[in-house]
């Protein structure tokens, strides 16, 4: 992953969706499978033996994405029929504008809502081959 940006819908403002520098990777296989893992680089680490607190795990979860699906193509949109994923509420259709040039792929997101914020925003990430 080279970056996820989300702009906000109502200023135009663009943010990093994961803070700077976001470690992601996103596979697509032959069989037409595919997988999906986004990370913010600066997650918490252990705090000690105790184990996590519960705002601590929210906080994790909040730091992370990952998903497994189908998925085909239809024009200038792949869509990602999701399976499983680390927020039951994306197990759905996510269909997606992409674009694939020179060894990059840039997926765009449909307007949504940040699930932080509750603001309307459409996300944008970018993937170099690897």
């Amino acid at each position: 992953m080279k970056s996820w940006t989300r702009e906000v819908l109502e200023t135009g403002d663009i943010s990093d969706a994961m803070g700077p520098d976001p470690i992601g990777y996103i596979a697509y296989h032959a069989d037409g499978r595919m997988m999906a893992t986004v990370f913010r680089r600066d997650r918490m680490r252990p705090n000690g033996e105790d184990g996590w607190t519960r705002a601590e795990k929210a906080e994790l979860f909040d730091t992370m994405l990952a998903y497994v699906a189908r998925y085909s193509l239809d024009g200038g949109r792949v869509v990602h029929h999701v399976e499983r994923a680390w927020n039951p509420s994306w197990e759905l259709d996510l269909s997606r504008p992409f674009t694939l040039e020179d060894g990059r792929l840039t997926i765009s997101g449909a307007p949504g809502v940040d699930p932080v914020t509750g603001e309307s925003v459409i996300y944008r990430m970018e993937f170099e081959r690897a």
